[in-house]
């Protein structure tokens, strides 16, 4: 009699496991209903950053490309971008956002760009150096150094996580360059020693500018030049450099995302090339569990 008792009381528990799963409905999506379109779960929004970003220019040609008339792009910076990112992803809510590496969030989360059949985003990019007219005149060593930096997506990317995980960009940096002496060298090869004298860079707020940004900085810093750093959007960038207020910028990504700036102020600036080659891309993001969206087509309303 108990074992019968047992195994009707072990049936009845498997049958109630089995109904709650049912119940949940297998959703693998990470969407709180995943019965929905996916611009129904994210009530039609893509989560942008700063307005004047390349990456947001792109972002609305794309809306127009693909014929996603009800979508809207919600400005902000890439601080609370990613800080949105963070809250969506600790309870798998879907959430759609542009992106772009190098950048930490992609060490951090398991994250896919959505395909971009129209190529309204590009190809990969190069991250540029560039520096104002008679810059290499006024200041051949700094000049130099400038030209002659190069690293990896790798050597970002410890900069940027170091960073995102609590420490000053200054600390993170000068942390890297220790422990990299050998490509420092370099960077610095042949160039003349500063003895105070001033450089000024201008940067914009995106984790990889801030990283590459405060290592440039360091290695300057190192070789006895005394170095100004400001943030600005990219406008106020390009236009500090051609007007000659600021002297250099390590963070152009050509020939997409800052095209529009190049083509205006090309004529007055001076590129040194690419600091990092091949390894920049901008996009539509998502997180990896959602596992129904994998092309920017898929965002269309049906």
């Amino acid at each position: 009699m108990w074992k019968k008792f047992r195994f009707v009381g072990l049936a009845l528990v498997l049958s109630l496991s089995l109904l709650l799963a049912a119940c949940s409905g297998g959703d693998n999506s990470g969407s709180k209903d995943s019965s929905k379109a996916v611009g129904d779960q994210v009530d039609w929004q893509i989560t942008g950053i700063d307005p004047g970003a390349g990456i947001m220019q792109a972002t609305d040609r794309a809306i127009k490309e693909y014929g996603l008339d009800k979508w809207k792009l919600k400005q902000s910076s890439g601080a609370a971008m990613t800080a949105q990112l963070k809250r969506k992803y600790q309870q798998k809510d879907p959430i759609i956002i542009t992106g772009w590496t190098p950048h930490w969030m992609f060490q951090k989360f398991d994250l896919k760009f959505l395909k971009d059949p129209k190529n309204v985003y590009g190809d990969a990019e190069a991250i540029h150096t560039v520096t104002r007219k008679g810059f290499k005149q006024d200041n051949p060593g700094a000049a130099k150094i400038l030209d002659q930096f190069h690293w990896s997506q790798d050597d970002m990317g410890k900069v940027m996580l170091a960073t995102a995980d609590g420490k000053k960009p200054e600390e993170a940096a000068k942390e890297w360059v220790k422990k990299n002496q050998d490509k420092v060298k370099e960077w610095t090869k042949g160039a003349k020693k500063g003895n105070g004298k001033e450089v000024k860079i201008v940067y914009v707020a995106w984790d990889s500018a801030v990283a590459s940004t405060n290592v440039i900085k360091t290695v300057l810093e190192d070789m006895g030049y005394k170095v100004t750093l400001k943030q600005v959007e990219a406008g106020p960038a390009f236009a500090g450099l051609s007007d000659g207020s600021v002297d250099a910028i390590t963070c152009v990504w050509l020939p997409v995302t800052h095209k529009s700036y190049w083509d205006k102020y090309k004529s007055k600036l001076v590129d040194l090339g690419p600091n990092l080659k091949g390894g920049a891309k901008t996009g539509l993001v998502v997180p990896k569990y959602m596992k129904d969206v994998n092309s920017i087509e898929d965002l269309k309303a049906k």
